[in-house]
């Protein structure tokens, strides 16, 4: 690790098998604590190249738990990490998405640089995590959806969790949680917390057969904020979007804030799910749920994909999916 170390500090990048295979190592307790969380740090003052991401990506999908499913299931999710603190949008997302018809095999984890992620809003209504592939089978069959909590399925990084949570700032792991869903989804809408770490999606899921979404606002989320401007990478390249092109209104930071507790942010969340959230709330969920669907479907256009979010929502499908979700 030392001249790995000094490799990086000396502005160097990694080849994409030293990537895999110091992330393989560090999975294996190989690094003491302090050399962990140093060859974190690095990634937080440079950025990640193309080459690095996809070593680190090959070796996290080949030591997790894999699930796969028949069906062509999604991920919704963020890398997180944005430092913007708004409420769950993509995990609200998620079962809008599912509520739409589109099967989600949704990959999350606890909240780094925010006060709540989507295990723990999940976790504090009582949803129990499993890695037991026929009970995410069951639930996908009977809610549409099902959620896979990365740590049971990514056990070797059991030795990097506890520096992560110490640290409590984003992290390359904060980059990579999108692209090692251990449900190998064939469709993915991502958002990310850079416009750079955007391209760099783009460019490894072109090499890919996903149908992909790449999502990243300009005034810095890793969503569709409405707070301005979003660019979004698909299959087909590159788009500049704004509020009014989903005929969507423009909102506020203070409009889209999440909890300052698990506790908060569970309360913003339930309400947005049975119809009592603010118009503004309900239009994030809409926006991002919008481009997910238009993920699955890119030659039926964003406005239907806007209109079946819509409905989705408003009708009260989506809650109806999440309480299916905790119905075991």
């Amino acid at each position: 690790m030392k001249h790995v170390l000094n490799e990086l500090i000396d502005h160097q990048s990694l080849t994409k098998q030293e990537a895999r295979q110091v992330l393989v190592e560090l999975a294996s307790g190989k690094y003491n604590p302090s050399q962990m969380s140093s060859f974190m740090t690095v990634y937080m003052m440079r950025n990640i190249t193309v080459e690095e991401l996809e070593g680190f990506r090959d070796a996290m999908l080949e030591l997790c738990i894999p699930v796969r499913f028949d069906e062509p299931v999604m991920d919704v999710c963020g890398t997180g990490g944005d430092g913007k603190n708004t409420f769950n949008i993509s995990t609200l997302s998620s079962f809008v998405v599912a509520a739409a018809g589109q099967p989600v095999a949704k990959h999350g984890n606890y909240g780094v640089s925010s006060a709540c992620g989507s295990s723990n809003v999940l976790e504090y209504f009582g949803y129990q995590f499993t890695n037991d592939v026929n009970e995410l089978k069951r639930s996908l069959d009977r809610a549409n959806i099902c959620f896979m909590h990365a740590p049971m399925f990514h056990p070797a990084m059991k030795n990097v969790a506890p520096i992560r949570k110490e640290l409590g700032v984003k992290t390359f792991f904060n980059m990579l949680g999108p692209m090692v869903n251990p449900a190998f989804p064939t469709r993915q809408l991502v958002g990310v917390f850079s416009l750079e770490l955007a391209r760099q999606y783009g460019y490894l899921y072109q090499d890919t057969d996903k149908d992909f979404v790449i999502l990243h606002g300009l005034d810095g989320h890793d969503e569709i904020s409405l707070t301005g401007p979003f660019k979004y990478f698909f299959n087909k390249g590159e788009r500049v979007a704004t509020p009014a092109d989903l005929g969507l209104p423009q909102v506020t930071y203070a409009d889209i804030a999440g909890g300052n507790s698990v506790e908060e942010s569970a309360k913003i969340f339930l309400n947005i799910l049975q119809g009592k959230g603010t118009e503004q709330q309900q239009a994030a969920v809409i926006a991002n749920s919008a481009m997910a669907l238009f993920c699955a479907d890119q030659d039926a256009g964003i406005e239907l994909a806007v209109l079946k979010a819509r409905e989705a929502l408003a009708s009260g499908k989506a809650y109806e999916v999440f309480k299916k979700l905790l119905d075991k």
